[in-house]
């Protein structure tokens, strides 16, 4: 019986057989048995995913507020300036670790990554509520995205969706709690003396419910130490040296770093964007803001987070198959132009009119941005642009930051058409 039973499914796989002992041929092993979509496995990684959107979508509607009370501009034409590098800080940690992270995970493992990515969520983004200095945040926020490698390895759409409904719902109902609802929260509590901590806290609480799911989360790397045959060290070998050689043709793939780079041009345009929009709502009519609080921005924030979600998950298949995706960008871009140049004037309104004329042109913007292209950003292009902005003419400023937006937007729609991008 035992001989018929590991004839009908074999525990060990070598050229085609189950290893025992290995994560990666267990879970192979599951697949096989259990045909169709894994939900549970799939659950685990959305809740993963939104774990990592949350600290990213939830500092925009406060960013401006906490790099004014934390008194490091001497103006507050210059906050632009400093909530630049500590919105950068993040990215810049990231890319330094990113390569650094997907070998770590192809060598010990997918799940020991991520559960250590995530630990990492718990201590630094409670920490960075809890900062009372500029270099406190802006070391947390590095730190938070360079011990981070949960957005490269792993990405879902609706995850990051969603994180940008609740991520900026959370960040600006929840910041300065005791402004915002005094009769709830005492001056002297914690939450008075550290008034960024309470978005942070429950986004951490959130990160530490899905540390503790990740028990059950399944490992799919192989490791066959010890297994391997002489023969298969040699096969495993040349299988290496045939790698290293297709890593360096890559390069060489015009097709693919065309693609790349345009890639990376709309999403240095999609993060700068998400990020001046934030500092432009909640700066001061005077310097051509909208006088917004963290409470407002967070829900015109939230609202187009909720449209963008819809979006992709009822409207984007069909525009891709009618329009494919080249064309569908295309399209975007250009009406995202008018979009962005509009913002400016938006300050000579009030009222109904402005709401109107806001929502609708963020929920739009939102929409059009190039859809898979919103998680991987360049923190570095906001730093330029608020920059910018701090050394600009106050009322100039804006109109010329909205203008480098359009800019950039425009270099990405040329790069979408031939010679540049090789289209098949």
């Amino acid at each position: 019986m035992e001989e018929e039973a590991g004839a009908e499914v074999p525990l060990l796989k070598v050229k085609g057989e189950y290893h025992q002992g290995c994560p990666g041929c267990a879970y192979d092993r599951k697949k096989e048995v259990y045909r169709g979509l894994p939900y549970k496995e799939f659950l685990y990684l959305w809740m993963i995913c939104l774990t990592a959107a949350l600290p990213i979508s939830s500092l925009f509607p406060f960013l401006y507020f906490m790099i004014r009370d934390l008194h490091v501009a001497r103006t507050e034409e210059d906050i632009g300036f400093y909530a630049g590098f500590l919105g950068a800080s993040y990215m810049i940690g990231r890319g330094f670790a990113s390569i650094l992270w997907g070998m770590v995970a192809d060598r010990i493992g997918r799940k020991p990554v991520i559960i250590f990515s995530i630990l990492a969520v718990i201590v630094f983004n409670t920490l960075f509520g809890l900062s009372v200095k500029y270099w406190m945040a802006v070391t947390t926020r590095f730190l938070l995205g360079a011990l981070n490698g949960l957005l490269a390895p792993i990405k879902v759409s609706t995850a990051w969706g969603i994180g940008l409904v609740v991520g900026p719902a959370i960040g600006g109902y929840l910041a300065q709690p005791v402004k915002q609802y005094p009769h709830l929260f005492h001056e002297k509590s914690i939450f008075g003396r550290f008034p960024y901590l309470l978005p942070c806290l429950c986004i951490s609480l959130f990160a530490l419910l899905v540390l503790i799911s990740c028990i059950w989360l399944p490992e799919t790397l192989h490791k066959h130490k010890g297994l391997e045959t002489g023969v298969e060290a040699a096969e495993a070998s040349t299988t290496q040296g045939s790698a290293e050689s297709h890593k360096k043709s890559l390069f060489r793939n015009w097709p693919l770093m065309s693609s790349i780079i345009t890639y990376c041009v709309f999403s240095l345009h999609d993060t700068a964007y998400s990020e001046i929009f934030s500092l432009w709502t909640v700066s001061d009519r005077k310097y051509g803001g909208l006088s917004f609080s963290s409470k407002d921005v967070g829900q015109v924030l939230a609202v187009a987070g909720a449209s963008l979600l819809v979006y992709q998950l009822f409207i984007y298949r069909w525009v891709d198959t009618v329009l494919g995706p080249i064309n569908s960008t295309r399209i975007a871009s250009v009406l995202s132009i008018p979009i962005i140049a509009a913002y400016p004037f938006m300050t000579h309104l009030s009222g109904i009119r402005l709401g109107a004329a806001l929502y609708s042109a963020a929920m739009i913007k939102s929409v059009l941005a190039p859809q898979g292209q919103r998680g991987a950003a360049n923190g570095i292009a906001t730093t330029a642009m608020s920059l910018f902005k701090a050394v600009a003419p106050a009322g100039a400023g804006d109109q010329m930051v909205f203008l480098l937006l359009n800019l950039t937007e425009v270099i990405g729609l040329m790069l979408t058409f031939k010679p540049f991008l090789a289209v098949s």
